[in-house]
This record gives C-alpha cells, structure tokens and sequence, in this order.
C-alpha cells in the first residue's frame, strides 16, 4: 500500500468508486451500445455476418494484447499517465469508428480502441489495491462493480435509440464524447497511487520473463481461469445478443435492454451482497456460494431451453442468477490474484485481464459463429465455461499461497 494512502483520497470512498467505475465501464460500454446496429452496419457497408463479428473478434483482440502492458507500465510510471493516454487515445478511435464507410476501416479502428480501452479496468484495480487493505479493496472493488453496472444496462438502450433514430455512426459520435468527458474528470481528479519507491523499471525481456513466472505458476492460472472462464458463460449471450435476442427471443433493437438489464441487475446484487459480506465471511465460502448459485443459473437454463424453447425468454433471470454468483464471488478471487505478486500488482492484474481478454475473443471470433444458431448449444456451452471454472478453483486448494 501507498504509505500515505489515507491522504491520496480525502473524499468519500464511494466517489472513488464511481471514478473508476467510470474507467471499467469503457470496455463493455464500447461493446453493448453498437450490438443493436449490426443489422444497420451491414446494410450500409455490406459486410457479411463472419465480417460483423470481426468487428467484436478484433475489439477483444487488441484489448487481451495491450492488456499485458497497461499494468506493467502503471508500474513503471505511475498508474494515472496511464489511464489519461488510454483514455486519449480511446477517444480518438472512436472518432476514427464514427467515420469509417467500410468495414475494414471499422474493424481497424474497433482494433485500436480495444488497444486502449482496457487501460482504466487494469490500472484501477491496481491504484484500490495500492489504497486499501484486502478487506476493503474486496468492499470498495464491490462498490465499482455496483456504479459500473448501471452503464452496460444503459447501453445497449441508447445504442437501439441512436441506431433509430439516427444511424450507426451516432452510436460512436456518442462513445467519443463519452471518452473526452472521462478524459477531463480524470485530468481533474485521479490520483496517483503508485509511491515513487515502488516505481519498477520498464523493459519488454525483464517484463516477459515476470510474466513468464506468473503463468509458471499453477496457482495463479487456476485462480485466473476460475474467475475468467466461467464469464463467458454469461458474456456468450452478450456477444450473441442479436441473434439470440433478435431472432431466438424476438426483440427488437430497442427492447435489448431487458436483457442488459437482467445481467447487469444480477452484477449489481452480487457485488453490493459481496461488499456487504467482505470480512465477515470466510473468501472460500463466499466463492463456494457464487459457484453454486451460477450452476443452478446454467443447470436450470438448459433444461428450459431444451423442454420448452417456445418459453426462452424465462431465460433472462436464470442469466441474471448467473451474474448474481458471479459478481459475489469474482472480487475475493480477484483479490487473490493481485496478492499473487505484491510487488507488482500491475503486471498481475495485466496478465490476468489479458488472458481473459484471449478468451473473450476466441469465443467471440471461433465458438459464437458456430453456436449462435441453436438456444441450446449457446446453453451447453455456458455449461462448459462454468465447469472449467469451477474444476479450476477445485484444484487451485492444491496450490497453496506460499507463506512471504
């Protein structure tokens, strides 16, 4: 921790955490506010659906690449440089997005902001942990959870009306104002977190080879995957929300929202239950109960799914029960893994956001095409996820931390 932690911040925690909400927020806001124009995009740059999702595959790309070196140079620097220059440069490519006539230019510039938007997630889990001790990193890390999760409900909202009632380039007119606004608060009001002694030198070999001790380590990739895979049992359905919305549940652009607001709702009551919890109760029984509430949320899914797909939409709260265990467990767990390596939490939570990043865009670029089609593969496959994170954390007890 910063030794003059208590004086960085004077204010309540709570405005604390909705500034770095506002960070988080980037990067599932730059994805769920266009998901209701794919239709719109393709019409007007002829792009084939495998070209649409290059539009997703190339955003997650660029943001699990960069996401290895976000952390590493807040370790260098100082973590505030590096939240202004990812938000910069985010809203830049936005502008870029705006413009674009083609879709090779559009999946250019979703490249580019993925490069960037990745930047506050990472550097804002480090500066909580710089700032407090465990018990309320796991308390104030609930609470960005809680404000971030009002922003993706919204979005996929005011992409349906922007794309209504003005055309797809409104929805990155919008995100780049969105970018300039978070650039100027956080020009204000960001901290810098990082202490001058802890300042690491920055070389591209030093650097490979820590994360090369990292991934090494056995603990710490179960813990990873614990947290990450099973995400993408709920973040399947996001990346496939228009087809699954739009042709499996008959929504229309402007009524995508109910699903956001289902997942996000779920997020929402996990974290303020995690929070509430933080300290009280043991980090292994709370991940326990987040593990037994998203295999019911997936068990009962499938069964619907696969009995009476003429009721899919009941669908909705059984992924927001997903969420809700989620969101209870991840923040103990993501504790876990920046403890990993104290010294350098930037780079831990790098390679971490980085690997689930991969994930994200393998499953968006590979599986989700193959999937997409069937409300009862997209259902098999959320199962899937979930036991690869649930045998992960089974065996990460096998690894103990190691005593400092």
């Amino acid at each position: 921790m910063h030794p003059q932690a208590a004086t960085l911040w004077p204010h309540p925690r709570w405005l604390l955490a909705v500034l770095l909400a506002g960070l988080g927020m980037l990067g599932p806001f730059s994805i769920d506010t266009y998901l209701p124009a794919f239709e719109g995009i393709a019409r007007s740059t002829g792009a084939t659906p495998v070209q649409l999702q290059q539009t997703l595959s190339s955003y997650l790309m660029g943001f699990a690449v960069m996401n290895l070196f976000h952390g590493a140079l807040s370790d260098a620097i100082g973590r505030r440089p590096v939240v202004l220059a990812g938000l910069g440069v985010f809203t830049l490519a936005s502008a870029g997005c705006a413009l674009s006539s083609t879709i090779e230019g559009l999946i250019f510039w979703r490249a580019v902001q993925g490069m960037c938007a990745g930047a506050g997630m990472v550097v804002s889990r480090a500066i909580i942990r710089d700032l407090f001790p465990p018990s309320e990193a796991q308390r104030v890390m609930s609470q960005v959870t809680i404000f971030f999760g009002v922003a993706p409900a919204i979005a996929p909202l005011l992409g349906g009306y922007l794309y209504v009632h003005a055309d797809w380039h409104a929805i990155f007119w919008f995100l780049t104002g969105v970018g300039a606004v978070l650039l100027a608060v956080n020009i204000k009001a960001l901290p810098e977190s990082l202490p001058p002694a802890s300042k690491q030198h920055f070389a591209v070999r030093p650097l490979m080879q820590g994360y090369a001790s990292l991934v090494k380590s056995p603990r710490f990739l179960l813990l990873v995957m614990a947290s990450g895979i099973p995400f993408n049992s709920m973040f399947l359905y996001v990346l496939a929300a228009p087809e699954y919305l739009g042709r499996h549940l008959g929504l229309g652009p402007t009524q995508f929202f109910w699903f956001f607001l289902c997942t996000i709702g779920g997020i929402m009551g996990g974290a303020a239950w995690s929070g509430r919890v933080a300290g009280k109760m043991k980090p292994e029984s709370q991940i326990r109960r987040g593990f037994t509430l998203m295999l019911v949320g997936v068990l009962a899914n499938l069964l619907l799914v696969s009995v009476a797909p003429h009721w899919a939409r009941w669908s909705l709260p059984l992924i927001a029960l997903f969420s809700l265990g989620w969101a209870f467990m991840v923040p103990v767990v993501t504790i876990m893994v920046l403890d990993e390596n104290p010294e350098r939490r930037g780079m831990a939570s790098s390679l971490q956001s980085a690997l689930s990043a991969a994930a994200n865009a393998l499953v968006a670029g590979a599986l989700v095409p193959l999937v997409m089609h069937s409300l009862q593969a997209l259902a098999l496959t959320a199962v899937g996820f979930l036991m690869v994170g649930l045998v992960a954390w089974q065996w990460v007890r096998r690894f103990p931390r190691p005593m400092a």
